[in-house]
């Protein structure tokens, strides 16, 4: 037998039996607390988006520093992911969950506090290092409470309504504490959500048996993390050094080096990682993909039409965030119509590449927007459009993510979810970034800074060069899900569990 097969069999003592069984009416709250902590990690996202611009004003930094307050977080978020789900089994979820919770709280403190840079960046990093080992954690837990399919099902369905929401309650309570509090308290508030789910984790939460027949995989752990960092600080430093710069390609060589050494590393390692059986499977692949380049695509563009309605068009905090309600709607709506009846129906082939190209097209619609471009029927309508092709590409990638997977597996099979939805925004950010200041750059060339409208004029062929290349990723996108995603609808395995992004 095989070193993946004997790990597997070794994974496959561990089940649900084997864990204490919660009190039959205590699972309905813990479900409150689980999806309490989920609402804190959404909304975490889009509230940043909407305070950064007042952030950056308060603090001073520069434009080219602005996405590392974003990818800060993503990136140590998405690269320790993986090991925060072994940890959770290795040290029990009950643990994980209230240490990621008080860490978490504690890093919100210190960002909400910052007096520089440097020190809100940091806490920021700090914050996506908890979040890794809080998020596997809380999935774990309903998935060992609620151990009834049709009551799983129905948790799953609570917790993914929670989190869908929570962007949508994050841009409008943005708005609201930036507007008339401070962009700081865009961070503190997570205190008082921390901070319930606490106490009622430390309350309702049973100790869980640990996994004591696995180790952690500890050169998979580094491989995995610092090719990963290496990537993102590639792509980053891309901005402010050039692509010929030694530290730029040597960083980026580095991380494809390492990456490639982890992939080799995983299929020999006695507990791996992430085991390449969770990878293989060829919908499972192309959901991986979706998921990417989703994350690539969307990070970029809530940061730069975030800068753009704030900065070039004048809005207000607050009416940013209703601003960006309808995107959240649109694909909150496509999300159902394409997982529970286009999907269901026909299968992902057709539905998700079908995404991509919507996303595509109202990203490039959106390279005609300018100074003067009117909300209802300049903005709104491109709005709604990537939305549609936001919903109609994540649900079912999401979906069919874990379609399959052993019970065993369904935890790092999450993980990965997550992890390559955070490390494609964290790239993605780093990339739009560097296209967009160059353009900026560009268009500043033998113009004088000084002379009315040509800053704003720059901005503009920024953010409009974010969007073209928004649309690229996307149309790889495309392509990619078109030829992997195999025909017909997929059969789901009963076994499988569902996946709640974070």
């Amino acid at each position: 037998m095989s070193q993946n097969a004997t790990a597997a069999a070794r994974g496959a003592e561990i089940s649900p039996e084997n864990v204490p069984e919660l009190s039959h009416q205590r699972r309905w709250w813990i479900l409150l607390v689980i999806s309490l902590s989920m609402l804190m990690g959404v909304l975490d996202g889009t509230i940043v988006n909407i305070a950064l611009p007042s952030a950056q004003h308060d603090l001073g930094f520069s434009d080219a520093d602005r996405q590392w307050v974003v990818t800060a977080y993503a990136l140590a978020f998405g690269s320790l992911l993986l090991l925060g789900g072994r940890i959770a089994d290795l040290a029990g979820q009950k643990v994980t969950f209230l240490v990621g919770l008080a860490g978490f709280a504690a890093a919100s403190v210190v960002a909400g506090a910052a007096n520089g840079f440097a020190v809100l960046v940091i806490a920021r990093a700090v914050q996506g290092l908890f979040a890794a080992l809080l998020a596997p954690s809380a999935l774990s837990v309903l998935m060992t409470t609620f151990t009834d399919p049709r009551e799983r099902a129905k948790a799953f369905t609570v917790a993914g309504s929670v989190a869908g929401a929570g962007g949508a309650i994050g841009l409008i309570l943005g708005g609201v504490l930036t507007q008339y509090l401070d962009w700081r308290w865009t961070m503190y508030v997570n205190v008082i959500f921390a901070v319930v789910a606490f106490v009622g984790g430390a309350a309702l939460l049973h100790r869980t048996p640990r996994d004591t027949s696995s180790k952690l995989d500890v050169p998979g752990t580094l491989l995995a993390s610092i090719g990963l960092f290496c990537l993102v600080y590639g792509f980053s430093n891309a901005e402010t050094h050039g692509w010929d710069s030694p530290a730029t390609w040597g960083m980026l060589a580095a991380g494809a080096v390492l990456v490639a050494v982890f992939v080799w590393w995983q299929n020999r390692a006695a507990y791996p990682l992430l085991p390449l059986r969770v990878l293989l499977d060829r919908n499972r692949g192309a959901s991986f993909a979706a998921l990417f380049v989703t994350g690539a695509g969307m990070f970029g563009v809530f940061l730069f039409l975030t800068y753009y309605l704030q900065q070039s068009l004048g809005y207000s905090a607050l009416n940013t965030g209703f601003a960006f309600l309808p995107l959240i709607v649109a694909s909150s709506s496509a999300s159902a119509v394409a997982n529970n009846v286009l999907v269901a129906r026909i299968g992902p082939k057709p539905v998700v590449p079908l995404g991509m190209a919507i996303a595509a097209a109202g990203l490039i619609w959106m390279t005609k927007l300018d100074l003067n471009s009117g909300y209802v029927t300049q903005v709104l309508p491109q709005l709604v459009l990537v939305g549609i092709g936001l919903g109609t590409v994540i649900a079912p990638a999401m979906s069919l993510a874990t379609s399959g997977v052993a019970a065993t597996d369904a935890g790092v099979a999450s993980a990965a979810v997550n992890t390559l939805q955070q490390v494609g925004g964290s790239i993605g950010i780093a990339l739009l970034s560097t296209m967009a200041s160059g353009a900026a750059t560009d268009y500043l060339s033998g113009r004088d800074p000084k002379a009315p409208g040509v800053l704003a004029q720059a901005g503009l062929a920024g953010y409009s060069t974010a969007y073209w290349w928004s649309a690229a990723v996307f149309a790889i996108g495309l392509v990619v899900t078109a030829l992997l995603y195999r025909r017909g609808v997929p059969q789901q395995e009963e076994n499988a569990a569902p996946v709640v992004h974070m």
